[in-house]
C-alpha cells in the first residue's frame, strides 16, 4: 500500500513516516503545494495525508483537483485548524476522514488502516479474524454470528486489538490510542489491565477463536491462531 504524506511541519513529517513505514506501508512525501501537486499528477497513491496549509497554496485545492481529475485516493486532512467550517469544505471536496493536530499516532495508523480495508471491500469496514467480526461503524462485535455484549472501552479495546492482529502493543500505546487525550483517567495501568481482563474474560465465554495473550513486562497480543 502507497500513502502520501502531504505535510510542510518537518518534524512532523518525518515522525509519521516513520511510524508508517513501520507498519509496512510505501510512504512518499510532499512539503509544499507545487510538489505536492507534481507527486498526484505523475503517480497514484492508495491513501494521501493531507495539511490544509501549505507553502504556495491550499490543500483544499490539491482536494477539488483530485475530485476533478476523478482520482481514487482515499484522503484524511491533517489540520491544526479545527474550524467546523474547514472539516465541512474538506469532506465535501470527497476527504474521507479529518485529524486536528495534535493527535496520537497510534490513532492515525488506526484510521488509515480502516480506510484501506474499506477501499479494499468496497466500503465494508468490518473486521474479520476467525469466527471473529468486529464492525466500527455501528461498534459491534460477534463470534460464530452471535452478538458480543461489550462497554464502550472494551469494544474500543477490541477494535485496536483486531486492527492489529498478531501485533505485540505496549500498555501505553494501548492506553493513547484508547484513552487518547483522557489517558489519566485510566488511572496508570491497573485500569487497563482491569478492561482488558474483563474483554478477555467475555471472548472466551463467547467461543472466540482469536484470544488477547499477555506478554509479560509488555503487554497484550491479539493471536489469530486457530
Amino acid at each position: 500500500m502507497k500513502i502520501l504524506i502531504i505535510e510542510d511541519e518537518e518534524a512532523l513529517r518525518d515522525t509519521v513516516r516513520e511510524s508508517l513505514l513501520k507498519e509496512k506501508f510505501i510512504v512518499e512525501c510532499a512539503e509544499d503545494y507545487a510538489t505536492a501537486m507534481s507527486k498526484i499528477n505523475d503517480y497514484d497513491y492508495d491513501c494521501i495525508l493531507l495539511d490544509i496549509m501549505l507553502p504556495g497554496g491550499s490543500g483544499l485545492s490539491i482536494l477539488a483537483h483530485l475530485k476533478k481529475q476523478r482520482k481514487k485516493e482515499s484522503v484524511i486532512i491533517l489540520s491544526a485548524k479545527d474550524s467546523i467550517e474547514d472539516k465541512v469544505e474538506g469532506l465535501n471536496l470527497g476527504a474521507d476522514d479529518y485529524l486536528a493536530k495534535p493527535f496520537h499516532l497510534a490513532e492515525l495508523n488506526a484510521r488509515v488502516k480502516s480506510l484501506l480495508r474499506r477501499k479494499k471491500a468496497n466500503g465494508d469496514t468490518s473486521i474479520i479474524i476467525g469466527n471473529l467480526t468486529v464492525t466500527p461503524d455501528t461498534r459491534e462485535a460477534s463470534v460464530n454470528g452471535q452478538p458480543l455484549i461489550l462497554n464502550r472501552k472494551e469494544f474500543d479495546l477490541l477494535y485496536y486489538f483486531a486492527s492489529n492482529p498478531n501485533r505485540l502493543i505496549n500498555k501505553t500505546s494501548l492506553a493513547e490510542s484508547v484513552w487518547g487525550d483522557n489517558i489519566d483517567q485510566a488511572d496508570s495501568l491497573d485500569f487497563i489491565y482491569s478492561q482488558v481482563k474483563n474483554l478477555r474474560k467475555k471472548m472466551k465465554a463467547a467461543g472466540s477463536e482469536p484470544e488477547i495473550k499477555s506478554v509479560y513486562g509488555f503487554g497484550y497480543k491479539l493471536t489469530t491462531d486457530t
